[in-house]
């Protein structure tokens, strides 16, 4: 069985009905039970939890100190090219975008990584545009020899490969792989993705799970907050997560929860995500899978990632760029700075290491050695 035959289950609810309908009492005994159901879980995302949510931080804060401590693993997203032959109707990597598109050299590559390596940074995330023409896997696979010289643990954002494509990049040097999943909601999805590879719904569904079998260790889903109600969206990327988990205890599976951020074209969101809603997100993730990574990138402001540090968050990127090339200005030429969306907390590396030691936690900026 796979994760398509538990969405199936879902997919003709009248969500509205099930987010208003749970008791209390599902609630109150997620707060206290040690493994939490998933009637539970979908209790917490419900309106009628919004009341409880202190009573829900206190127990996620508790978890998230038991399973992980007081550290924070921080990595930088390094993007190799922005060609694209996908028409995501929220991206500004969308192939009818009229945007300067770049693919890194060797040479522009080194100078990245170099830079980046000396901030203290040793896990790297590789995105690329979806372009198997423009960045094939042997592309791929070349910076990724690349990278190992400056990174112990080197994680991709790319299209959805092939069990034996993953496998290639582990031989590689890959360890993790992020694919958001983007909205679980399949007629949406094809809504948000009319044209291009990424219209295969099922294939990028099915993605996490051929990188595990391919030998990937930390394995990352994801989805993009303003593309369908939340509180659905949220509930069925944590069967996803714990579906993963259940399959291959001895993979790390993470999830990440960014929200819509202005970008090139002209998509405007009709769902709006507010703060409140990511923190209910957040506890209910938490609470329902205490071993859960959860990334809170720089997507969102300072002042919000600092206050929901306690309340689950083990992942945050620092010292981000959107750009191809865009940690060094000798990458990239004048004018050509062309983010895949806008970020908000724009501090360095060595900023958000002060910010995190400042309220008693512990930067992990190293905790993997490829072998």
């Amino acid at each position: 069985m796979s994760y398509y035959d538990t969405y199936l289950r879902y997919r003709e609810c009248d969500w509205n009905s099930l987010f208003a309908e749970p008791s209390e009492r599902l609630v109150n005994n997620a707060l206290d039970d040690e493994e939490v159901t998933v009637e539970q879980f979908l209790a917490m995302l419900s309106k009628n939890a919004v009341p409880r949510l202190e009573e829900m931080a206190r127990r996620a804060h508790e978890l998230t100190l038991r399973y992980f401590g007081r550290t924070i693993q921080l990595y930088t997203p390094l993007y190799l090219s922005n060609y694209c032959d996908n028409r995501c109707v929220y991206c500004g990597f969308n192939a009818d975008n009229a945007i300067s598109r770049k693919l890194l050299s060797a040479e522009d590559l080194e100078r990245e990584a170099s830079l980046i390596s000396a901030t203290g940074l040793k896990h790297i995330l590789v995105l690329t545009g979806e372009s198997r023409q423009m960045s094939p896997v042997s592309y791929i696979k070349e910076c990724i020899e690349i990278l190992r010289k400056y990174f112990t643990s080197i994680s991709i954002e790319i299209y959805a490969l092939t069990e034996n494509e993953y496998a290639e990049l582990v031989g590689a040097g890959v360890d993790g792989l992020t694919i958001y999943q983007e909205v679980y909601d399949e007629n949406i999805y094809a809504e948000m993705h009319p044209i291009g590879p990424k219209s295969d719904y099922r294939f990028r569904l099915d993605a996490p799970e051929r990188g595990a079998r391919a030998g990937i260790r930390v394995v990352n889903v994801g989805v993009l907050f303003g593309l369908d109600d939340w509180r659905k969206e949220t509930f069925l990327m944590g069967l996803h997560a714990k579906y993963l988990q259940d399959k291959f205890p001895d993979v790390e599976v993470g999830a990440s929860i960014p929200r819509l951020q202005p970008h090139a074209g002209s998509f405007i969101s009709t769902h709006v995500v507010t703060d409140a809603d990511i923190v209910q997100a957040i506890l209910a993730l938490r609470i329902f899978l205490p071993r859960l990574s959860l990334t809170i990138s720089t997507r969102e402001s300072a002042r919000f990632r600092e206050n929901i540090l306690p309340l689950g968050i083990t992942r945050m990127s620092a010292g981000s760029s959107t750009c191809v090339g865009g940690h060094t200005a000798e990458a990239i030429g004048p004018g050509e700075r062309v983010p895949q969306f806008e970020i908000s907390d724009m501090r360095d590396v060595a900023g958000i290491k002060e910010m995190l030691k400042n309220r008693g936690y512990q930067p992990v900026m190293k905790d993997w050695v490829s072998v």
